[in-house]
């Protein structure tokens, strides 16, 4: 037990809280998601191209499936990286 607790001490605590903004973003402002949006697609990629998940950005899980969709078909029209610059 007592391990436990120094190992908590040195290392802090393992445990992430992320809070989630209260209500997706497109269900809001009554629009979908679209592959020729480029810089708004980028707000939802990290820096190194991957798709960020509903539970980081908030969106609904209808509007998260549209988004991947979008930011895919953005990266065959080259509007968007597949990967970061190196």
């Amino acid at each position: 037990m007592a391990d436990q607790e120094e190992k908590q001490e040195r290392h802090g605590s393992r445990e992430r809280v992320f809070r989630r903004p209260g209500r997706c973003a497109f269900c809001k402002e009554k629009w979908s998601p679209d592959y020729k949006n480029a810089a708004l697609l980028r707000r939802f990629t990290t820096d190194r191209g991957r798709i960020v998940g509903r539970g980081r950005t908030g969106v609904c899980s209808r509007h998260q499936r549209a988004l991947s969709r979008a930011i895919k078909r953005a990266r065959e029209l080259a509007l968007l990286p597949f990967d970061a610059h190196i």
